[in-house]
């Protein structure tokens, strides 16, 4: 009975997993910039395609180029506010984004050795699982530092 229990959570879990991955994949699916010609839809908004019209003051400004031409792209890339930062500093971020990152993975080895730890999950802290966010952390940030160098900032 219980395994019948846990199969039937499972298939559930499963179903939950592929309805999400199916959910994001979809987010990336290529869109059409074709017109076509369709029937109109009875209770369809009479509005033009926002791609036809030149942006207006309403509409977000995201679709600003972000292409670029060389080793290393512009500072703007990087936002309103890491754009402004200076590769010192940006590289610092990135030193003490690591250093959290390796100080939680290793206490957390500390605390697998305690015995029974691994089996009732008391090894996991919120706060080690928190700091491990520091490496991909560390990560953008020195490529951020590394781009605001290279602009010679």
């Amino acid at each position: 009975r219980q395994t019948e229990t846990i199969n039937s959570k499972m298939a559930k879990l499963s179903i939950l997993i592929f309805a999400i991955v199916a959910a994001m994949a979809s987010a990336f699916a290529p869109v059409s910039t074709l017109k076509t010609t369709s029937t109109p839809v009875a209770f369809a908004p009479k509005a033009s395609n926002p791609f036809d019209t030149p942006m207006s003051t309403t509409s977000l400004a995201m679709a600003e180029d972000m292409s670029w031409e060389g080793e290393y792209p512009p500072s703007k890339v990087l936002g309103p506010i890491m754009s402004k930062m200076p590769s010192g500093l940006l590289g610092l971020i990135s030193i003490l984004c690591l250093s959290v990152c390796a100080y939680s993975i290793g206490q957390s080895a500390v605390l697998q050795q305690v015995d029974g730890a691994v089996n009732d999950g008391s090894w996991v802290k919120w706060y080690y699982v928190l700091g491990s966010f520091g490496g991909p952390l560390a990560w953008g940030t020195h490529v951020a530092s590394w781009i605001q160098r290279k602009n010679g900032m």
